[in-house]
């Protein structure tokens, strides 16, 4: 874990976040909490990731998600010599997601 973002109030961000109980429940409250652009780049480096993980290249993930080349290396970075919080969740995550 990074230190550096363990502070009181992303405990709390946390703690409300893992509150929600559902899809529906996760759009308002991160609809309220950030901007459009916000949560589509999250959503972007997310689905870099999942398709890093299925072994897609740069170019084909650039093409489908619009991703900077810069922004799929930091993912990959992630991936490579983060903290497996992405792991954790592909785990965790049946590949059906989206009937979930």
């Amino acid at each position: 874990m990074n230190k550096k973002i363990k502070t009181e109030a992303v405990d709390s961000l946390f703690q409300a976040i893992l509150a929600l109980e559902n899809k529906d429940e996760c759009y308002a409250f991160f609809e309220d909490l950030c901007t459009v652009n916000e949560l589509l780049s999250l959503s972007q480096r997310y689905e870099v990731a999942r398709m890093l993980r299925e072994k897609k290249t740069y170019l084909e993930i650039a093409e489908k998600t619009g991703a900077s080349t810069a922004t799929i290396s930091r993912v990959n970075r992630s991936l490579n010599y983060g903290s497996d919080g992405y792991e954790l969740v592909f785990n965790r995550i049946p590949n059906n997601q989206d009937e979930a």
